[in-house]
């Protein structure tokens, strides 16, 4: 057996393991001190707060008699309130009646239903908060691009030199007037399918023609988790430059092919830092998230057009990065429940649901491609989590939201053989759907 060949395997293996961790214990701490700091401000006492499940690693006493504690399986966590039997709030109701009424007050069981009411909810929204001042500061710290076509530093291309230049502004193209960013994105489609068009441009008070890249070039922008392009080691600033044989000089031309092949393999020659590259991908039927609501599934890759050059750029104030951090969060909630339902009724593949297996993995690749880009994908994740923990499905939040809802309603809360009965089925329900995603990972 070859260990050293091994090696590479096992250390991309530890790598996914330990980026999954990361990214799965920041959201469940902020998901569990949510529940924590809220229910200790609403007078209800914790006994734990863990990060994992299972044998203890570490663990210490703060000066209020919590227990902070990290397990072995980091798939979860938990806060364990005075009163509750277990950590999926079961009540210990031997030792809440041996309480008098001011220690009953400090339990979860024993506290006045708005305090048990806020203490649930917190977990999930604190999932939201967090991702909304990660959003935000991301966005404030890269910015939002100038809405006018002036060139900054030029995406190295193949078919460079240009006489295109740093500081220049676009005012057309082969013809196409170029008022704003938008306009020269937009012009894109109406272009040749050509490397290298006339630009217009306004320069040093002069207004000249010069030669210039097309605006949306076959060139990677973004390599997409478990796609095609990056399986077979795509990246970044990459230049398909014939597919099959055929040359292309489009992005456009790109996506055409890659939507006829009907998911045959394609033999893609790629230009990398000046030299070329064979690749075979076999296009995936993907579901698209459309921005009307609803999905399209088409064959893809997994690449995203990048720019041919950098945008100016200006930094938002704290009023528009979060509004834009806003949308994104509503945006995430708005594709996942789609996405949820299209599943549901059969319209999409089974296979966009994800198990550890899958996050674990998109954690990696995150991780890959920057500290940022691994940051967003904590934020959305935690976005997720935060939405299917609101589930009304016992035992997660949400279901105990129902219990508290029926309590505010009927005036008597739900009987405890019947919440054991209802969180023992809910809890069949979750471990159903996570072998199914499980069982999504490993086949699809």
């Amino acid at each position: 057996m070859d260990l050293i060949g091994l090696l590479p395997s096992f250390g991309n293996f530890f790598y996914t393991i330990a980026a999954f961790v990361v990214v799965l214990s920041i959201i469940v701490a902020v998901h569990e001190y949510g529940h924590y700091i809220v229910g200790r401000w609403s007078g209800i006492h914790a006994d734990v707060f863990s990060i994992g499940f299972g044998p203890v690693l570490a663990k210490g006493t703060d000066k209020r008699g919590t227990v902070w504690q990290i397990a072995a399986f980091p798939l979860g966590g938990y806060v364990k309130f005075a009163g509750d039997s277990s950590a999926v709030s079961g009540k210990d109701g031997d030792g809440i009646a041996q309480m008098d009424a001011a220690q009953r007050r400090r339990t979860m069981h024993g506290a006045p239903l708005w305090a048990r009411a806020i203490t649930v909810a917190a977990g999930p929204i604190f999932n939201f908060i967090f991702a909304f001042f990660v959003f935000a500061s991301v966005i404030m710290y890269q910015g939002v691009a100038v809405d006018e076509p002036v060139v900054g530093e030029i995406t190295a291309l193949p078919a460079q030199p240009f006489e295109l230049a740093a500081g220049d502004r676009i005012l057309a193209v082969e013809g196409v007037e170029t008022e704003t960013l938008a306009d020269f994105l937009q012009s894109a489609e109406a272009l040749p399918a050509q490397s290298v068009l006339r630009y217009t441009v306004e320069r040093a008070g002069r207004v000249i023609d010069v030669t210039g890249p097309h605006p949306q070039p076959p060139l990677a922008g973004n390599v997409q988790m478990k796609s095609a392009a990056r399986d077979a080691q795509m990246q970044t600033g990459d230049v398909i430059t014939a597919i099959n044989g055929v040359e292309i000089a489009t992005f456009g031309e790109l996506r055409d092919m890659v939507a006829a092949s009907g998911g045959n393999a394609l033999e893609l020659r790629v230009w990398r830092d000046g030299r070329d590259l064979e690749l075979t991908m076999v296009p995936r039927s993907t579901d698209l998230p459309l921005a009307s609501g609803g999905f399209e599934t088409r064959y893809l890759i997994g690449l995203s057009s990048g720019a041919v050059f950098e945008y100016g750029t200006r930094t938002p104030g704290v009023l528009e990065a979060s509004g834009i951090a806003a949308d994104q969060i509503w945006r995430v909630i708005r594709t996942s429940l789609e996405g949820l339902y299209y599943m549901v009724v059969g319209q999409i593949s089974t296979c966009n649901l994800s198990s550890p297996i899958g996050i674990a993995e998109a954690s990696a690749s995150m991780a890959n491609d920057g500290l940022l880009e691994f940051v967003w994908f904590i934020a959305v994740l935690s976005v997720a989590i935060g939405l299917l923990n609101l589930f009304p499905i016992p035992p997660l939040d949400g279901g105990h939201l129902v219990f508290h809802a029926y309590e505010a309603i009927m005036r008597r809360p739900a009987g405890d053989k019947a919440m054991q009965i209802l969180i023992t089925i809910g809890l069949t329900l979750v471990l159903t759907l996570f072998a199914f995603a499980l069982f999504n990972d490993l086949t699809c």
